[in-house]
């Protein structure tokens, strides 16, 4: 990238985690690079305010499939949002962002029915657009629903039209009959200083049917404790969304392009038994 003077690059999360990793150990710097595209999977806010505080690059926040040709929203705030205080663009700029044109977005309910753009109800998320698959290759029935891709993704909606993943569907862990956003225990895992990489998987529970496993990679050098993980969590999230156990791991799975894979992950600690499930039995 040095070398070729590169100014605007992309790439999923893992990529840059390692890059963002080596320029901190090496004590080097980019000189050229002003702006990169980040998707794939959802970026954490502490990426984000590295790239953005300690090296001056402008992330955008990107999110599509190939099923949509294959972007669908980008990161970038309008002029009313411009002139809101810094804390509020960044929160915004966490998002996926707004839809490009020619793409509909909207998230929908178990009952079918199209949710509020409050930023707070989160559903499953729906697209429709002239790029947007209208079949599979060699499939006769379509994917669609009354017209609308049912992309597997749980997002919100806020009032600027700004998307918001909170999951995939598949991902979502379902303790008792509450959801729990496996991306955002990610986010606050990854924000402990001594995390390089984490995911959040659901592990079986006796009472709750699922409950959050933390599954970390410590950074080199670090002693971080399964305790002192978990009181990170303390006053950033619900009580009941606090993760029940912590796993340390040398290395996490990922595709070919970088992304966790989570169905690697659950197979790995499917036998794990939480403290909380022996409690329980006892």
């Amino acid at each position: 990238m040095e070398a070729e003077g590169v100014t605007f690059s992309a790439g999923v999360p893992t990529v840059w985690l390692g890059l963002l990793a080596y320029m901190k150990q090496a004590g080097v710097r980019f000189s050229t690079l002003r702006r990169t595209v980040i998707g794939g999977s959802a970026c954490s806010p502490a990426m984000l305010r590295t790239f953005e505080g300690e090296y001056g690059v402008d992330v955008i926040h990107a999110w599509g499939m190939a099923e949509m040709s294959p972007l669908g929203t980008l990161a970038r705030l309008n002029h009313r949002q411009k002139q809101r205080p810094r804390e509020e663009q960044r929160k915004s700029l966490e998002k996926q962002g707004h839809v490009l044109f020619g793409v509909d977005m909207k998230v929908v309910g178990d009952d079918g029915r199209e949710l509020l753009w409050d930023g707070q109800s989160f559903g499953d998320l729906h697209v429709r657009g002239p790029c947007v698959i209208d079949r599979y290759f060699r499939r006769d029935e379509s994917p669609l629903v009354d017209g609308w891709f049912p992309t597997g993704d749980v997002a919100t909606i806020d009032a600027d039209g700004f998307m918001q993943i909170t999951d995939r569907s598949k991902d979502v862990i379902k303790s008792g009959s509450e959801w729990i956003s496996s991306i955002e225990l990610e986010n606050i895992t990854v924000s402990h200083p001594q995390v390089a990489e984490a995911a959040c998987i659901a592990c079986a529970h006796p009472k709750w049917t699922e409950r959050p496993l933390i599954v970390a990679v410590r950074k080199p050098g670090a002693t971080l404790t399964r305790e002192e993980l978990l009181a990170h969590f303390e006053g950033k999230v619900a009580k009941w969304w606090k993760p029940d156990d912590v796993v340390f791991a040398d290395e996490l799975p990922h595709t070919a392009t970088g992304k966790l894979q989570k169905v690697r992950l659950r197979d790995l600690y499917r036998d794990h038994v939480l403290p909380t499930a022996v409690e329980q039995n006892v």
